[in-house]
């Protein structure tokens, strides 16, 4: 018997009880479904997880934190860095710990300042939203949310609002701040003393939007040849060069699939190192096995189901007795009979695992679309929300597919085997 006349076959005994089949396709469906929706729920956490870490930091980034015996950095450590193979940047920021001020026409902020060699900061891709890197000592890149950060009296003392009563969010600056010059005020750190001493500088550049609204970057980032003068000052007040600065090194691997060499390399030289990538691993057999358990539960689903699919076929083979009886005396193969009804018992778990499927794509969707609502009418969120609760790549449709699949085939199998045991005589006067 060819495969289309088994198929054509198998399709006509199906037919002779439609509605026990239907319940039987509607149980496997049922369970297929439950099994990928809470499984996507795995799915759906973790893509919302590494896309908030990724929009936050770079792939290729490979920050410094430290030294594992506690010494401090020195140039050798420096050299070590550079030298690293398969960098293409190395960027060494110095956050200035010592008080500033910015005067802007009639307003004021008090911003961090930053120090960075700007050729390494070319190296790295730093990205802005406008303008351009610093060429001369008097040029900066100011963050995006600087012009935010700049406030007027009223807006200062507005922002000082008792707790009691509302607020009034200030809006800052809100004019051009590409080639405009403001005032930087360089205090002092030590307590009790009025020392400062003031820089005109020139705006050049302005940093990228950040990637989440509630992140602020109102940071002011001068090359490092700016550094010296403020630094001279300084020390001639009796400020340390330790005291003044806050040393931050990250490196650039020139590819992605380099940073773990780079990362495992840095850290046999004695250095504590932190990467995107390698918290992208932990997090990532983190989830693997929290999605393996979903899977597992969903599967008891599909499994209380294929009690269903077991006694479909059971009654399927006590009905057709009579023809399995005729066929053997005809000289039908056993293999042929056990896969007849073996089609029926794959048919039932295809069929329910794809309608189980795109309840699935319809309940995952509905989720995502409702949450936001949810949130923001309960008042839990403001704004953009940009999380996915569940979600459903190809990988999980072709899980639970096999999973429904082999749940069918294991559960018609005892049945289609008694099939092919079923006594020629015996069937043929119906004694079975």
């Amino acid at each position: 018997m060819k495969l289309k006349d088994q198929l054509a076959f198998a399709g006509k005994n199906m037919k002779k009880n439609k509605l026990r089949l239907f319940m039987t396709i509607f149980a496997t469906t049922i369970g297929c479904a439950f099994l990928v929706v809470l499984a996507s729920i795995g799915f759906g956490i973790q893509k919302s997880a590494t896309q908030e870490m990724l929009s936050t930091q770079t792939l290729t980034e490979v920050s410094i934190h430290g030294k594992q015996d506690g010494g401090t950095f020195t140039q050798a450590d420096l050299d070590v860095l550079r030298a690293t193979e398969n960098i293409k940047a190395t960027v060494f920021r110095e956050e200035f710990m010592g008080a500033t001020e910015v005067q802007w026409e009639s307003r004021t902020g008090f911003m961090p300042v930053r120090f960075s060699d700007m050729k390494e900061e070319k190296k790295s891709n730093l990205e802005l939203s406008q303008g351009r890197l610093p060429e001369a000592a008097d040029e900066v890149i100011v963050g995006y949310n600087f012009g935010k950060a700049l406030l007027s009296e009223e807006e200062r003392k507005a922002l000082e609002t008792p707790m009691s009563e509302k607020p009034v969010q200030p809006e800052g600056y809100t004019g051009e701040l590409l080639n405009k010059s403001f005032t930087l005020t360089i205090k002092n750190p030590k307590e009790g003393t009025e020392d400062k001493k003031e820089y005109k500088l020139r705006v050049v550049g302005i940093g990228k939007k950040p990637a989440k609204d509630w992140m602020q970057d109102d940071a002011i980032l001068l090359p490092d040849t700016a550094k010296t003068d403020i630094l001279s000052f300084l020390q001639s007040k009796g400020v340390t060069e330790q005291e003044l600065f806050m040393p931050n090194y990250k490196l650039y691997a020139t590819s992605v699939d380099k940073v773990q060499g780079i990362t495992e390399s840095l850290k046999e030289k004695g250095f504590y190192v932190y990467s995107v990538s390698e918290e992208l691993d932990q997090m990532n057999l983190y989830f693997t096995i929290f999605k393996i358990g979903l899977i597992f539960i969903g599967t008891i689903a599909v499994l209380i189901a294929s009690i269903g699919i077991f006694n479909t076929m059971t009654m399927a083979v006590t009905e057709r007795t009579q023809e399995i009886g005729i066929m053997k005396s005809l000289g039908a193969d056993p293999g042929l009979i056990r896969r007849l009804f073996l089609m029926e018992s794959a048919f039932i778990g295809i069929v329910g695992s794809l309608f189980g499927i795109l309840i699935a794509y319809a309940v995952s969707w509905s989720v995502n679309t409702l949450l936001p609502i949810v949130l923001r009418q309960l008042g839990e969120a403001q704004g953009e929300i940009d999380f996915t609760l569940s979600y459903i790549p190809m990988s999980l449709v072709l899980i639970a597919v096999g999973i429904s699949l082999f749940v069918a085939l294991v559960s018609g199998f005892r049945p289609a085997l008694k099939a092919t045991r079923i006594n020629v005589l015996a069937a043929l006067r119906r004694d079975l």
